[in-house]
Protein backbone atom coordinates (compact mmCIF):
# COMPACT_ATOMS: atom_id res chain seq x y z
CA UNK A 1 0.00 0.00 0.00
CA UNK A 2 1.39 3.33 -1.14
CA UNK A 3 2.45 5.24 1.42
CA UNK A 4 0.65 9.03 1.79
CA UNK A 5 2.50 12.14 1.08
CA UNK A 6 0.76 14.29 3.49
CA UNK A 7 -1.28 12.99 7.10
CA UNK A 8 -2.06 9.66 8.07
CA UNK A 9 -5.02 7.66 8.73
CA UNK A 10 -5.90 4.68 11.19
CA UNK A 11 -8.37 2.88 12.24
CA UNK A 12 -9.16 3.17 15.79
CA UNK A 13 -10.78 0.84 18.15
CA UNK A 14 -14.13 1.77 17.85
CA UNK A 15 -14.32 1.15 14.07
CA UNK A 16 -14.04 4.87 13.20
CA UNK A 17 -10.94 6.47 11.36
CA UNK A 18 -8.57 9.06 12.40
CA UNK A 19 -6.62 11.23 10.53
CA UNK A 20 -3.35 13.33 12.16
CA UNK A 21 -1.20 15.76 9.97
CA UNK A 22 2.07 17.91 10.39
CA UNK A 23 0.87 21.58 11.22
CA UNK A 24 3.17 24.43 10.12
CA UNK A 25 4.84 24.60 13.17
CA UNK A 26 5.98 21.40 12.84
CA UNK A 27 3.57 19.70 15.19
CA UNK A 28 1.87 16.57 14.79
CA UNK A 29 -1.78 17.52 14.86
CA UNK A 30 -5.56 14.88 15.14
CA UNK A 31 -8.02 16.17 13.07
CA UNK A 32 -10.78 17.85 15.67
CA UNK A 33 -13.20 15.33 14.78
CA UNK A 34 -13.06 10.94 13.62
CA UNK A 35 -14.34 9.73 10.03
CA UNK A 36 -16.55 6.79 9.45
CA UNK A 37 -14.61 5.60 6.43
CA UNK A 38 -11.39 6.22 5.51
CA UNK A 39 -11.77 7.77 2.11
CA UNK A 40 -13.63 10.37 4.34
CA UNK A 41 -10.47 10.76 6.68
CA UNK A 42 -8.24 10.92 3.45
CA UNK A 43 -10.45 13.70 1.95
CA UNK A 44 -10.04 15.67 5.30
CA UNK A 45 -6.53 15.52 4.90
CA UNK A 46 -6.23 16.47 1.39
CA UNK A 47 -8.34 19.73 2.39
CA UNK A 48 -6.29 20.38 5.03
CA UNK A 49 -3.21 20.58 3.09
CA UNK A 50 -4.53 22.73 0.87
CA UNK A 51 -5.47 25.08 3.72
CA UNK A 52 -2.00 24.96 4.85
CA UNK A 53 -0.69 25.46 1.29
CA UNK A 54 -3.34 28.90 0.60
CA UNK A 55 -1.59 29.88 4.13
CA UNK A 56 -5.45 29.75 5.93
CA UNK A 57 -4.37 27.21 8.89
CA UNK A 58 -5.35 28.46 12.01
CA UNK A 59 -3.65 26.55 15.25
CA UNK A 60 -6.68 24.88 16.74
CA UNK A 61 -5.25 25.68 20.35
CA UNK A 62 -5.22 29.29 19.30
CA UNK A 63 -8.83 29.40 20.21
CA UNK A 64 -8.28 27.68 23.84
CA UNK A 65 -8.52 31.08 25.29
CA UNK A 66 -12.38 32.11 27.60
CA UNK A 67 -14.72 34.02 26.22
CA UNK A 68 -14.43 36.25 29.53
CA UNK A 69 -10.70 36.14 29.80
CA UNK A 70 -10.13 37.39 25.92
CA UNK A 71 -12.65 39.79 26.12
CA UNK A 72 -11.58 41.71 29.51
CA UNK A 73 -8.50 41.48 27.44
CA UNK A 74 -9.37 42.95 24.15
CA UNK A 75 -11.07 45.91 26.26
CA UNK A 76 -7.88 46.99 28.40
CA UNK A 77 -5.92 46.64 24.95
CA UNK A 78 -8.23 48.95 23.36
CA UNK A 79 -7.77 52.95 23.53
CA UNK A 80 -11.41 53.74 24.78
CA UNK A 81 -13.28 56.55 26.15
CA UNK A 82 -13.77 56.12 30.03
CA UNK A 83 -18.08 55.73 29.72
CA UNK A 84 -17.32 53.10 26.83
CA UNK A 85 -15.10 51.15 28.81
CA UNK A 86 -17.51 51.65 31.91
CA UNK A 87 -20.37 50.29 29.26
CA UNK A 88 -18.08 47.28 27.62
CA UNK A 89 -17.41 45.99 30.96
CA UNK A 90 -20.91 45.84 32.23
CA UNK A 91 -21.93 44.28 29.44
CA UNK A 92 -19.01 41.99 29.68
CA UNK A 93 -20.37 40.93 33.51
CA UNK A 94 -23.75 41.40 33.53
CA UNK A 95 -24.68 39.69 30.09
CA UNK A 96 -21.59 37.63 28.50
CA UNK A 97 -20.11 36.22 31.36
CA UNK A 98 -22.70 33.88 32.90
CA UNK A 99 -23.69 32.18 29.97
CA UNK A 100 -20.35 31.65 28.36
CA UNK A 101 -18.57 31.14 31.57
CA UNK A 102 -15.56 28.27 31.10
CA UNK A 103 -16.13 28.17 27.33
CA UNK A 104 -13.55 28.99 25.07
CA UNK A 105 -13.50 31.43 22.40
CA UNK A 106 -12.80 28.30 19.85
CA UNK A 107 -15.38 27.17 21.00
CA UNK A 108 -18.43 29.41 20.26
CA UNK A 109 -20.61 28.91 17.36
CA UNK A 110 -23.34 30.75 15.31
CA UNK A 111 -25.95 28.80 17.72
CA UNK A 112 -24.83 29.32 20.34
CA UNK A 113 -24.74 33.28 19.75
CA UNK A 114 -28.29 32.67 18.80
CA UNK A 115 -29.56 30.87 21.66
CA UNK A 116 -27.49 33.36 24.20
CA UNK A 117 -29.07 36.70 22.34
CA UNK A 118 -32.82 34.50 22.96
CA UNK A 119 -32.20 33.96 26.46
CA UNK A 120 -31.32 37.89 27.10
CA UNK A 121 -34.47 38.97 25.24
CA UNK A 122 -36.72 36.18 27.05
CA UNK A 123 -34.80 37.53 30.59
CA UNK A 124 -36.38 40.98 30.02
CA UNK A 125 -33.57 42.17 29.12
CA UNK A 126 -34.38 45.77 26.90
CA UNK A 127 -33.80 45.32 23.21
CA UNK A 128 -31.21 48.45 23.17
CA UNK A 129 -29.11 46.46 25.99
CA UNK A 130 -29.30 43.33 23.62
CA UNK A 131 -28.07 44.96 20.84
CA UNK A 132 -25.22 46.41 22.53
CA UNK A 133 -24.04 43.71 24.20
CA UNK A 134 -23.96 41.78 20.63
CA UNK A 135 -22.16 44.42 18.94
CA UNK A 136 -19.64 44.48 21.70
CA UNK A 137 -19.45 40.72 21.43
CA UNK A 138 -19.32 40.88 17.58
CA UNK A 139 -16.36 43.64 17.95
CA UNK A 140 -14.52 41.04 20.12
CA UNK A 141 -15.00 38.34 17.88
CA UNK A 142 -14.08 39.86 14.85
CA UNK A 143 -10.66 40.80 16.53
CA UNK A 144 -9.97 36.97 17.09
CA UNK A 145 -10.60 36.57 13.12
CA UNK A 146 -8.90 39.26 11.97
CA UNK A 147 -6.15 40.49 13.69
CA UNK A 148 -5.16 37.19 16.11
CA UNK A 149 -6.36 34.89 13.46
CA UNK A 150 -7.04 32.44 15.99
CA UNK A 151 -10.33 31.15 14.76
CA UNK A 152 -12.00 30.88 11.12
CA UNK A 153 -14.91 33.08 11.60
CA UNK A 154 -17.06 34.89 14.05
CA UNK A 155 -19.86 33.43 14.94
CA UNK A 156 -21.51 36.55 15.97
CA UNK A 157 -23.87 36.82 11.91
CA UNK A 158 -27.29 37.25 13.09
CA UNK A 159 -28.82 39.67 10.53
CA UNK A 160 -30.28 42.57 12.35
CA UNK A 161 -29.23 41.47 15.89
CA UNK A 162 -26.58 45.21 16.09
CA UNK A 163 -29.92 47.28 15.76
CA UNK A 164 -31.26 49.34 18.49
CA UNK A 165 -35.01 49.24 17.69
CA UNK A 166 -34.98 52.29 20.49
CA UNK A 167 -38.59 53.99 20.62
CA UNK A 168 -38.74 57.33 18.80
CA UNK A 169 -37.79 60.01 21.28
CA UNK A 170 -40.68 62.97 21.11
CA UNK A 171 -39.90 66.40 19.37
CA UNK A 172 -40.39 69.31 20.99
CA UNK A 173 -42.22 72.31 19.59
CA UNK A 174 -40.40 75.83 19.44
CA UNK A 175 -42.84 77.04 21.96
CA UNK A 176 -42.28 74.02 23.97
CA UNK A 177 -38.55 74.29 24.76
CA UNK A 178 -38.84 77.80 25.14
CA UNK A 179 -41.75 77.03 28.14
CA UNK A 180 -38.70 74.81 29.39
CA UNK A 181 -36.43 77.74 29.25
CA UNK A 182 -38.55 80.43 31.11
CA UNK A 183 -39.61 77.32 33.60
CA UNK A 184 -36.36 76.57 34.64
CA UNK A 185 -34.76 79.62 35.34
CA UNK A 186 -32.22 82.07 34.45
CA UNK A 187 -29.30 80.71 35.83
CA UNK A 188 -29.49 77.48 33.16
CA UNK A 189 -32.56 79.21 30.51
CA UNK A 190 -29.07 79.47 28.54
CA UNK A 191 -28.19 76.16 28.72
CA UNK A 192 -31.63 74.91 27.51
CA UNK A 193 -31.37 76.85 24.12
CA UNK A 194 -28.08 75.87 23.67
CA UNK A 195 -29.17 72.40 23.36
CA UNK A 196 -32.36 72.59 21.31
CA UNK A 197 -30.30 75.79 18.89
CA UNK A 198 -27.14 74.36 18.82
CA UNK A 199 -28.28 70.58 19.31
CA UNK A 200 -25.33 69.99 22.37
CA UNK A 201 -25.16 67.21 24.37
CA UNK A 202 -25.34 67.39 28.13
CA UNK A 203 -21.70 66.54 28.51
CA UNK A 204 -20.69 68.94 26.14
CA UNK A 205 -22.74 71.76 27.41
CA UNK A 206 -21.45 71.04 31.23
CA UNK A 207 -17.66 71.54 30.20
CA UNK A 208 -18.29 74.64 28.37
CA UNK A 209 -15.49 77.56 29.04
CA UNK A 210 -16.50 80.96 28.11
CA UNK A 211 -13.57 81.42 25.44
CA UNK A 212 -15.79 78.55 23.69
CA UNK A 213 -18.97 81.03 22.88
CA UNK A 214 -18.08 83.59 20.51
CA UNK A 215 -21.29 86.34 20.37
CA UNK A 216 -19.87 87.79 17.44
CA UNK A 217 -19.86 85.27 15.71
CA UNK A 218 -22.42 82.93 17.03
CA UNK A 219 -21.08 79.67 17.38
CA UNK A 220 -20.10 77.25 19.93
CA UNK A 221 -16.37 75.19 19.78
CA UNK A 222 -16.54 72.14 20.83
CA UNK A 223 -13.06 70.74 22.31
CA UNK A 224 -14.13 68.54 25.25
CA UNK A 225 -16.80 67.13 27.88
CA UNK A 226 -17.46 66.58 30.64
CA UNK A 227 -17.35 62.59 32.79
CA UNK A 228 -17.87 61.25 35.83
CA UNK A 229 -15.55 58.17 37.00
CA UNK A 230 -17.30 55.81 39.37
CA UNK A 231 -16.92 56.79 42.70
CA UNK A 232 -17.29 60.35 42.54
CA UNK A 233 -15.91 63.30 41.27
CA UNK A 234 -15.51 64.53 37.47
CA UNK A 235 -12.87 64.68 34.39
CA UNK A 236 -12.75 66.72 31.33
CA UNK A 237 -11.86 64.77 28.29
CA UNK A 238 -11.88 64.78 24.38
CA UNK A 239 -15.44 64.42 22.54
CA UNK A 240 -17.38 61.41 22.70
CA UNK A 241 -15.92 60.94 18.92
CA UNK A 242 -13.11 62.55 16.19
CA UNK A 243 -15.98 64.63 14.78
CA UNK A 244 -17.29 66.00 18.31
CA UNK A 245 -14.74 68.56 17.93
CA UNK A 246 -16.83 71.02 15.61
CA UNK A 247 -17.50 74.93 16.21
CA UNK A 248 -21.33 74.50 15.75
CA UNK A 249 -23.52 78.31 14.38
CA UNK A 250 -26.39 79.21 16.89
CA UNK A 251 -28.98 81.42 15.42
CA UNK A 252 -29.51 84.99 16.14
CA UNK A 253 -33.02 84.28 18.12
CA UNK A 254 -30.58 82.86 21.20
CA UNK A 255 -28.37 85.67 20.96
CA UNK A 256 -29.71 87.96 23.49
CA UNK A 257 -29.91 84.86 26.38
CA UNK A 258 -26.23 83.83 25.52
CA UNK A 259 -24.98 87.45 26.30
CA UNK A 260 -27.20 87.83 29.25
CA UNK A 261 -26.10 84.67 31.34
CA UNK A 262 -22.52 84.99 29.89
CA UNK A 263 -22.56 89.08 31.34
CA UNK A 264 -23.53 87.04 34.72
CA UNK A 265 -19.87 85.28 34.62
CA UNK A 266 -17.17 86.57 36.84
CA UNK A 267 -14.12 87.42 34.98
CA UNK A 268 -11.79 84.34 36.80
CA UNK A 269 -15.33 81.92 35.58
CA UNK A 270 -13.98 78.58 34.28
CA UNK A 271 -17.06 77.15 33.07
CA UNK A 272 -20.19 78.76 31.19
CA UNK A 273 -22.74 77.00 33.86
CA UNK A 274 -21.97 75.27 36.94
CA UNK A 275 -24.48 74.33 40.14
CA UNK A 276 -25.42 76.73 42.52
CA UNK A 277 -22.27 76.14 44.73
CA UNK A 278 -20.40 77.39 41.54
CA UNK A 279 -19.07 73.23 40.98
CA UNK A 280 -19.10 71.19 37.72
CA UNK A 281 -22.32 70.19 37.04
CA UNK A 282 -23.47 66.63 37.57
CA UNK A 283 -26.25 64.99 35.60
CA UNK A 284 -28.29 63.07 38.14
CA UNK A 285 -28.29 65.93 40.85
CA UNK A 286 -29.73 68.78 37.88
CA UNK A 287 -31.81 66.51 36.55
CA UNK A 288 -33.57 66.02 39.83
CA UNK A 289 -33.49 69.26 41.19
CA UNK A 290 -33.71 71.63 38.18
CA UNK A 291 -34.86 69.27 34.46
CA UNK A 292 -38.00 67.41 36.82
CA UNK A 293 -39.50 70.30 38.80
CA UNK A 294 -39.40 72.31 35.16
CA UNK A 295 -41.36 69.70 33.15
CA UNK A 296 -44.08 69.58 36.20
CA UNK A 297 -44.22 73.42 36.04
CA UNK A 298 -45.14 73.27 32.04
CA UNK A 299 -46.79 69.89 32.16
CA UNK A 300 -44.41 67.44 30.05
CA UNK A 301 -44.24 64.14 30.73
CA UNK A 302 -41.67 61.52 30.07
CA UNK A 303 -39.26 64.34 28.28
CA UNK A 304 -35.24 63.81 28.34
CA UNK A 305 -33.10 66.63 28.38
CA UNK A 306 -30.81 64.93 25.09
CA UNK A 307 -35.11 65.44 23.26
CA UNK A 308 -33.67 69.15 22.94
CA UNK A 309 -30.43 67.57 20.81
CA UNK A 310 -32.85 65.64 19.23
CA UNK A 311 -35.46 68.69 18.66
CA UNK A 312 -32.46 70.81 17.40
CA UNK A 313 -30.96 68.13 15.10
CA UNK A 314 -34.80 67.81 13.94
CA UNK A 315 -35.51 71.14 13.19
CA UNK A 316 -31.83 71.42 11.22
CA UNK A 317 -33.20 68.94 8.97
CA UNK A 318 -36.34 70.97 8.57
CA UNK A 319 -34.65 74.12 7.69
CA UNK A 320 -33.18 72.02 4.80
CA UNK A 321 -29.70 70.23 6.20
CA UNK A 322 -28.57 67.68 4.34
CA UNK A 323 -26.59 64.22 5.85
CA UNK A 324 -23.38 66.08 6.05
CA UNK A 325 -24.50 69.11 7.33
CA UNK A 326 -26.39 66.95 10.38
CA UNK A 327 -22.89 65.22 10.43
CA UNK A 328 -21.37 68.09 11.18
CA UNK A 329 -23.36 69.67 13.39
CA UNK A 330 -24.31 66.46 15.66
CA UNK A 331 -20.78 65.83 15.56
CA UNK A 332 -21.12 62.23 14.49
CA UNK A 333 -18.41 60.24 12.23
CA UNK A 334 -21.22 57.92 10.60
CA UNK A 335 -24.67 58.51 8.78
CA UNK A 336 -26.74 56.31 10.53
CA UNK A 337 -27.81 59.17 13.34
CA UNK A 338 -27.75 61.65 10.73
CA UNK A 339 -30.20 59.48 8.83
CA UNK A 340 -32.86 59.63 11.64
CA UNK A 341 -33.56 63.08 11.54
CA UNK A 342 -34.51 62.89 7.81
CA UNK A 343 -37.86 61.46 8.20
CA UNK A 344 -40.32 63.94 6.94
CA UNK A 345 -42.89 65.49 8.54
CA UNK A 346 -46.63 65.87 8.04
CA UNK A 347 -46.12 69.46 7.60
CA UNK A 348 -43.18 68.72 5.47
CA UNK A 349 -44.99 66.68 3.29
CA UNK A 350 -47.81 69.04 3.00
CA UNK A 351 -45.75 71.35 1.39
CA UNK A 352 -43.86 69.57 -0.96
CA UNK A 353 -47.40 68.03 -1.95
CA UNK A 354 -48.48 72.09 -2.75
CA UNK A 355 -45.08 73.20 -4.17
CA UNK A 356 -45.35 69.34 -6.60
CA UNK A 357 -49.26 71.41 -7.22
CA UNK A 358 -47.84 74.09 -8.12
CA UNK A 359 -44.88 73.43 -10.40
CA UNK A 360 -47.29 71.36 -12.11
CA UNK A 361 -49.71 74.39 -12.77
CA UNK A 362 -46.97 76.02 -14.29
CA UNK A 363 -45.98 73.36 -16.32
CA UNK A 364 -49.55 72.86 -17.79
CA UNK A 365 -49.70 76.93 -18.37
CA UNK A 366 -46.84 76.88 -20.44
CA UNK A 367 -47.11 73.73 -22.25
CA UNK A 368 -50.84 75.33 -23.17
CA UNK A 369 -48.99 78.35 -24.68
CA UNK A 370 -46.80 76.38 -26.66
CA UNK A 371 -49.53 74.52 -28.26
CA UNK A 372 -51.47 77.52 -29.29
CA UNK A 373 -48.17 79.09 -30.65
CA UNK A 374 -47.70 76.34 -32.64
CA UNK A 375 -51.01 76.00 -34.67
CA UNK A 376 -50.57 75.99 -38.21
CA UNK A 377 -51.73 79.57 -40.00
CA UNK A 378 -54.50 77.00 -41.83
CA UNK A 379 -55.66 75.98 -38.50
CA UNK A 380 -55.91 79.47 -36.95
CA UNK A 381 -57.74 80.74 -40.01
CA UNK A 382 -60.03 77.94 -39.58
CA UNK A 383 -60.65 79.04 -35.89
CA UNK A 384 -61.73 82.60 -37.14
CA UNK A 385 -63.97 81.23 -39.87
CA UNK A 386 -65.65 78.82 -37.13
CA UNK A 387 -66.12 81.89 -34.47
Amino acid sequence: MAKRRFGRVRKLPSGRWQARYPGPDGADRPADETFETKTSAEVWLTLKEAEILRGDWIDPKGGEVLVETYAATWIDERDLRPRTIRLYRYLLKAHVVPHFKEINIGDVKSARIRRWRKTLLDAGVSPVTVAKAYRFLRAVFNTAVKDDEIIRRNPCSIKGADKEDSPERPVLSVAQVYLLADAIGSRYRALVLLAAFASLRWAELAALRPEDIDLDGRTVRITRQIDYPPGGGHVFGPPKSRAGRRVVPFPALIELDLRKHLDTLDDSAELVFTSSEGTPLRHSNWYRRVWMPALETVGLTGVHFHDLRHTGNQLAANAGANIRDLMDRMGHDSTRAAMIYLHSSTERQGAIADQIGKDAEAALGKDKGERKSKRSGTQRARGRRDK
